[in-house]
């Protein structure tokens, strides 16, 4: 790996916040081949305690520069290879801080198309080019001289033929100087705007808003970016870079000192053509290129806040529930899944047509509802959802009281069911039944189900289907890997899907865990995963902690407690007098623990025992709360008993809601309706509000007031600001 040296370490230090011993730290774990989950929990003494969010900030930061210098590397060589590079050259490009600086360095050297002031140095042009450019004496006008310099041979059959040759060549030398480049770049972001028009009379009308439009490149916000950028692509809007074009020129009078040239009006002629000819388009590029990437960066990270809340979701465990998947023409699928997720029985039902069929409908769930003990239904959020959830809310108000239904979001679950993974997982099942299965799983255990599915199918993204689908997937790749390890996965009853993503595990590792398991039975102990084949000693490292046993031969494996400090925490249960293999399993055991380690001395005790207080606290929390489950923390999926419709909202009216989205201009909240209702980014707050996100996340319950109803458009606006 590429070391860094300390200048670096300090400044992204300085840009994540923290001190340069730990960003040092850090990497070295980084380029030793942990995972982040792993460092985050089980090496703090070494971070100095950094957060998951600030390691991978770092970890970002370390592969940008090292790419920035292996950009370096190549441009030097490059450079080199032309015998053209020296010394002052070398240490600018060395000195380099961003990918522009160091390009625009490299652009008079960089092996280009055959440009107009190429064609003019292979007519000979160039000596006199440098004399314009130098004011040789020499030259008393640049008309007179250039007279000496026709020749028809060379296609230069005219006065004006070699003005012209001489000033692409200097048009070319100003476009390359990479002063001139950063002044107008500062001049184009200044005052650059973008200006939209229909590509025509037929353009598509959902881009409306941009028919006649224009703002300023520094404030156009990233989703607008991202429309604008659709509607081109689908030639229905035509998008032009404006900018102040006579400031530009100014900058590069004053930095060239043109205006004190003998030459002056040929000169300014020449960067007049150099900026619009050259620098504008390239500038154009550049920056529509940097609004797209920085938008799109702006896209995925909306998505992955959004996936990560929609993956932390609690689980309901313990619930029996009646799945269905809504539909009209084919019937409603039913699924029964019992405690632990195992479909039981199936059933379809038909909700359209006569009364009777109606009524056979809610009989059927009735029964099944009665035969199998459940206290939940899930209903998925696609076609017929509403006509289904009116069947559900008749039978709950007919006959059972005590059953509640959950609206799921069943995205993405067609797409598993007719996957090779859904087909492996239920090969007795068709496609349909296998997405039944899938919503009621989501009820019972979100991250579970959902890991099976690929992110972007998921639909808690804004523009997921603009940006890089290679950039999408790394980042929502993380993700996973971070809920999944946050949480812990259980050993003995997780499938490939999810233990694929524990921390030092792959797809192939996972699958050898589950064949060992079909093999030998359960784990009895972490130290058996040393027996699974392709697990060496440097993965079980890394996966040990993540992986629970809730019933095996050794206690602390069914805790956080990674193995590697299994010695100290005997040692520490010694001196508490209490035996390990009651301290997870006995709840009287865990107060009596719980109050000694209330009155410790936590610092005197991790320097007696020789481990980091970080460490410490770690394993006498996982002592005292073992089980824990951090989603347990959050709220609970809003049960419904009966529905709400359009015409039942008044102006004022108070609901409880699921945020389902949120964008950069608020956040879409289900109520109850068909359609989700939109509490916009002004109405979220007393306060204002610069990100939706710091005030609601995908999954939070919330309660929001009625504020507009349009009955046309069947469209709620809702507020979550104060009366």
């Amino acid at each position: 790996m590429l070391e860094l040296e300390t200048s670096v370490l300090d400044r992204i230090a300085q840009e994540v916040g923290v001190k340069s011993s730990q960003v040092a730290g850090t990497i070295e774990l980084l380029d030793d081949g942990n995972t982040v989950p792993f460092i985050t929990r089980y090496r703090k003494e070494k971070t100095g305690n950094l957060d998951e969010v600030q390691i991978r900030d770092i970890q970002q930061r370390v592969k940008s520069h090292r790419q920035l210098r292996e950009r370096a590397a190549t441009i030097l060589k490059s450079i080199e290879s032309q015998d053209k590079l020296t010394p002052q050259l070398q240490q600018q490009i060395e000195a380099a801080q961003t990918l522009a600086e160091l390009e625009d360095l490299y652009l008079p050297y960089r092996p280009k198309k055959r440009t107009r002031a190429q064609i003019a140095r292979e007519r000979g042009l160039e000596p006199f080019a440098e004399q314009l450019w130098n004011a040789d004496p020499a030259v008393d006008s640049p008309r007179a001289a250039a007279a000496q310099h026709v020749n028809p041979e060379q296609e230069l059959a005219t006065v004006d033929n070699v003005l012209q040759g001489a000033s692409d060549i200097l048009a070319e030398r100003i476009a390359e100087d990479g002063s001139v480049r950063e002044s107008a770049r500062r001049v184009a972001l200044k005052t650059g705007r973008l200006k939209i028009a229909a590509a025509g009379k037929e353009a598509d009308d959902s881009f409306r808003d941009y028919f006649d439009y224009s703002e300023a490149v520094s404030k156009i916000p990233p989703h607008r970016v991202l429309a604008i950028n659709r509607g081109e692509s689908e030639s229905a809007l035509r998008v032009k870079f404006v900018w102040d074009g006579d400031a530009a020129q100014a900058k590069t009078v004053r930095l060239l000192k043109l205006n004190e040239h003998r030459f002056a009006l040929f000169m300014m002629d020449v960067s007049a053509d150099a900026l619009s000819r050259l620098i504008l388009p390239s500038l154009e590029r550049e920056l529509r290129r940097d609004l797209t990437q920085r938008a799109e960066q702006h896209a995925i990270d909306v998505f992955a806040r959004n996936l990560r809340n929609l993956l932390l979701q609690p689980p309901v465990r313990g619930q029996r529930v009646l799945a269905i998947d809504p539909g009209f023409r084919t019937g409603c699928k039913i699924a029964v899944l019992d405690e632990t997720g195992n479909c039981v029985a199936t059933d379809v039902v038909y909700i359209t047509g006569s009364q009777s069929k109606k009524s056979a409908a809610r009989e059927k769930l009735a029964q099944l509802v009665a035969e199998h003990s459940c206290h939940l239904i899930a209903i998925g959020n696609g076609t017929a959802c509403r006509e289904t959830e009116e069947i559900a809310a008749e039978l709950i108000a007919e006959s059972h009281a005590d059953l509640r239904y959950v609206i799921v979001n069943e995205a993405g679950a067609s797409i598993y069911s007719a996957s090779d993974a859904g087909r492996e997982e239920f090969p007795d099942y068709d496609a349909t039944t296998r997405g039944t299965i899938s919503i009621g799983r989501r009820l019972q255990d979100p991250l579970s189900e959902l890991v099976k599915i690929e992110p972007q199918h998921i639909g808690v993204g804004m523009y997921q289907h603009d940006v890089s689908p290679k950039s999408l997937k790394e980042s929502l790749d993380d993700v996973i890997e971070s809920c999944v390890n946050y949480v812990g996965v259980d050993l003995n009853t997780s499938g490939t899907a999810l233990l694929s993503h524990v921390s030092g595990l792959n797809r192939r590792t996972a699958a050898n865990i589950v064949s060992w398991r079909n093999e030998h039975g359960s784990f009895r102990t972490r130290q058996q995963l040393l027996e699974v084949a392709g697990l060496g000693q440097a993965t079980y490292t890394q996966a040990a902690g993540f992986l629970k046993i809730t019933s095996g031969d050794e206690p602390l494996d069914a805790t956080w407690i990674h193995p590697e400090s299994y010695p100290t925490t005997r040692r520490l249960l010694e001196r508490f007098e209490l035996p390990s293999e009651k301290v997870t399993r006995d709840e009287t055991v865990r107060e009596t623990l719980q109050q000694r380690v209330a009155e410790l001395d936590r610092p005197s005790l991790a320097q007696e025992f020789e481990i980091g207080l970080p460490t410490l606290t770690d394993i006498l929390d996982a002592l005292v709360r073992p089980g824990r489950d951090p989603r347990a923390d959050l709220p609970a999926p809003v049960f419904k008993s009966d529905i709400l419709k359009l015409e039942d909202l008044q102006p004022g009216m108070t609901l409880q809601g699921t945020v389902l989205n949120v964008v950069d201009f608020g956040a879409f909240v289900d109520i109850g309706l068909k359609d989700s209702g939109l509490v916009h980014i002004s109405k979220l707050a007393d306060q204002y509000v610069k990100n939706p996100h710091d005030i609601v996340a995908v999954g939070d319950v919330v309660t929001v007031r009625v504020e507009d109803i349009d009955p046309v458009r069947r469209r709620v606006s809702l507020t979550m600001r104060s009366a």
